[in-house]
């Protein structure tokens, strides 16, 4: 094992001595595509390839991303041991390979008696911890930026898909329309008949148009009152048409005035067209409803992301918390049993900030509450000025961050998520980006039901 300890560049200026402290290790054999430690397992070796060649990857929203690969003379486990942190990524064998194991206790007893060897270790440590951060922050914001598009894509498909069934469903009533157009002047009404029409056609689609809620039993009762007078009178498929017309405010009596003045043939087609034309009305109202909310998504796409604008700006901080809890609605929506309220300070002044970085702020902390969640709950979105500073803060009444963890939850890669579900960058993202970026501070407060994130951003960069 001397021999073998001699070869690998890490150990060649240490003394005879101080390798043959090193031989207490562990001899392990892999066969291709057997795993030598796997993501999420407490650390307690550090491995040197005597032989072979270990792929390392790392599991990201279930998704695999590949890191690197350590052939024969390199090492790896260093990361994990240093920072106290469970194994980072996941080691599997590429090829039959021979892997020197040194225990945990051991390894920091090497770093202690071998000068060399630490120096090569915190060099390589430093230059690995950075290039893993890069690595699982471009794979993250590729992994926001597909769930955005997904939930965008959902967002706009509803709008759009409702825009193409109404332009379908006017065809019918349209149609309907055209039909009947002619046939007041052929059964020849006279001119009190026709304003009287006229009269309730503008009557209707007042009443049709305006907000009008009405509660289910009365509703229920309106409707059966007016089925039972269409069916006395020999209406033909009265029941048809019976909930748009209450819509319209038509009741029994409105009837009996229209029945005054036309007969029972004209009354039937008077109806009908009145059925067809507020028809068109609520299908272009929803043609409106579509279009207007596939035009506020866009709209709440580029706010967030600040686009043909200059990085750093005057930010409405309200309009950034707006768009992107509009980008997250569809997850919102998706668990129906969490609410939102806001608490706006309304002489809250604008800032200079960089407004696409501080939206990946509010992103991270809204969505960690709605994950905190599950599928009930409430969540807190609050603003306020204190002298030179904003104050953000985002609160929900989850379970909670255990008060022994709450130090480290800033730190890289530390997450409160299961094994994949997380990459622990988040909050140091957010971190970054309000502190260093902004000269600004953020902070956690936590305990069962009450866990909040306070953000302070300086009004004036300057």
């Amino acid at each position: 094992m001397l021999e073998a300890l001699r070869k690998i560049p890490l150990f060649q200026e240490l003394t005879e001595e101080q390798l043959q402290y090193l031989t207490q290790g562990i001899q392990v054999w892999l066969n291709p595509g057997e795993m030598l430690f796997n993501q999420g397992e407490p650390v307690e070796l550090f491995y040197v390839v005597l032989e072979g060649t270990v792929r390392i990857s790392r599991k990201i929203y279930n998704q695999e991303l590949f890191l690197n690969t350590y052939d024969t003379g390199m090492f790896l486990g260093e990361v994990p041991l240093l920072t106290g942190t469970v194994h980072l990524a996941s080691g599997q064998a590429v090829c039959r390979s021979h892997v020197y194991c040194i225990k945990k206790d051991d390894f920091w007893q090497m770093l202690v008696i071998c000068p060399s060897v630490r120096k090569v270790i915190l060099g390589c440590m430093a230059r690995r911890m950075q290039e893993l951060q890069v690595l699982s922050q471009q794979h993250e914001k590729l992994i926001s930026l597909g769930t955005l598009a997904a939930g965008l894509a959902h967002e706009i498909n509803n709008p759009a898909s409702a825009v193409h069934r109404v332009a379908e469903q006017l065809r019918t009533p349209i149609a309907i329309l055209e039909a009947l157009a002619l046939r007041p002047i052929e059964q020849h009404l006279t001119p009190v008949q026709l304003q009287c029409l006229s009269k309730l056609k503008r009557d209707a689609i007042e009443h049709f148009t305006t907000p009008n809620r009405l509660d289910p039993l009365t509703q229920i009762k309106l409707e059966d009152e007016l089925a039972n007078w269409l069916e006395d009178h020999d209406i033909a498929d009265g029941w048809t048409f019976v909930s748009t017309l209450v819509a319209a405010g038509i009741n029994t009596t409105e009837l009996e005035l229209i029945r005054s003045h036309l007969s029972v043939d004209a009354l039937s087609d008077v109806l009908k067209w009145l059925e067809a034309t507020l028809s068109v009305i609520s299908l272009l109202d929803v043609l409106k409803q579509g279009t207007t909310r596939i035009s506020e998504l866009v709209k709440a796409v580029k706010a967030y992301s600040y686009m043909d604008q200059s990085s750093l700006q005057e930010v409405d901080v309200h309009e950034g918390l707006e768009s992107t809890l509009t980008i997250l609605s569809y997850k919102l929506r998706k668990k129906s049993g969490i609410v939102v309220t806001r608490e706006y300070d309304p002489n809250l002044p604008r800032i200079s900030a960089y407004g696409t970085e501080l939206n990946q702020v509010w992103t991270n902390l809204i969505d960690n509450a709605i994950d905190a969640l599950g599928e009930f709950g409430q969540i807190w979105v609050r603003t306020a000025r204190e002298i030179d500073y904003v104050l953000v803060e985002i609160a929900d009444n989850g379970p909670g961050i255990p008060l022994e963890i709450q130090s480290r939850i800033f730190e890289p890669f530390f997450t409160t998520k299961e094994v994949g579900a997380g990459t622990g960058l988040g909050l140091e993202i957010a971190y970054r980006i309000v502190v260093f970026q902004h000269h600004g501070d953020i902070r956690l407060f936590s305990e069962p039901s009450n866990t909040s994130f306070k953000v302070r951003l300086p009004i004036n960069q300057s």
